[in-house]
């Protein structure tokens, strides 16, 4: 294979490391800070996989998967859709504080409530059954003796009937890795640092590594063939004064 092709070849190579990914031809666009990989894994950081093809998702090791809607890079906002369509189980048991991720809008503090008779407001659907309903209350909302507590969490909004969109409020944003030159409390900043980076960096280091071996093959090449080009030089000049001689011995041998 000519030269030229093996370095366009693995050019173009290194170019679809660095570009976009995608779960199919329908998929969302992930770049940086997310990673794709074929499977989830208990990575709480910024790695998504794909399911059914074009369906792009992420994993919470804590809670477990959710449909990744949209991305705002700009913005950073990740717009997330629950499967089980019941975004105030997400918010029950979805716990953000090893992860890089945080509501996007502001939260206010709810308790959860499972009572063994109905009391005003609306139950949550997805949450209640034959004899318990579960409702979210103000924390200074004293607790009837028919019900007790759940648990108190930070969310965006309590249960409401005309908020029944499985996706909405479901808005997560996140905080960029810190550099290595930065100071840092936590070590979970440092060890998502190196991970992560390290992480992103691999198939551009690969490529480099790449292009560097084609250069250096292209400037073997280059020298190898300069020097059969003076070698061959050399014995052509060789042989025109071997032959000169000789003719100029040849009169002397007749005389």
């Amino acid at each position: 294979m000519n030269t030229p092709f093996i370095f366009i070849f693995f050019f173009i190579l290194f170019l679809s490391y660095t570009e976009a990914t995608k779960c199919g031809s329908k998929g969302l666009n992930i770049k940086s800070p997310f990673t794709l990989s074929p499977y989830h894994n208990n990575d709480p950081n910024f790695n998504l996989y794909c399911q059914n093809t074009n369906t792009t998702m992420i994993h919470f090791p804590l809670y477990g998967n959710l449909v990744v809607k949209s991305i705002s890079y700009n913005t950073r906002k990740l717009n997330l859709i629950d499967p089980k369509s019941c975004v105030h189980e997400v918010f029950l048991n979805l716990n953000l504080s090893l992860t890089p991720f945080r509501y996007y809008y502001v939260v206010r503090n709810y308790t959860y409530l499972n009572c063994s008779a109905p009391i005003n407001g609306n139950s949550i659907p997805c949450l209640s059954g034959y004899g318990h309903h579960v409702y979210t209350v103000e924390p200074s909302v004293k607790v009837p003796d028919s019900c007790r507590a759940i648990k108190t969490v930070e969310i965006p909004f309590g249960y409401s009937s005309y908020l029944s969109d499985n996706s909405f409020g479901l808005g997560l944003t996140w905080e960029l890795p810190k550099r290595d030159d930065e100071d840092g409390d936590d070590g979970f900043e440092e060890e998502r640092t190196w991970v992560h980076l390290t992480t992103k960096k691999v198939p551009m280091i690969a490529g480099l590594v790449l292009l560097a071996a084609v250069g250096m093959a292209m400037k073997m090449k280059l020298l190898y063939t300069k020097r059969i080009s003076v070698s061959n030089e050399a014995m052509e000049n060789q042989f025109s004064e071997d032959l000169l001689a000789q003719q100029h011995n040849i009169p002397q041998a007749l005389v």
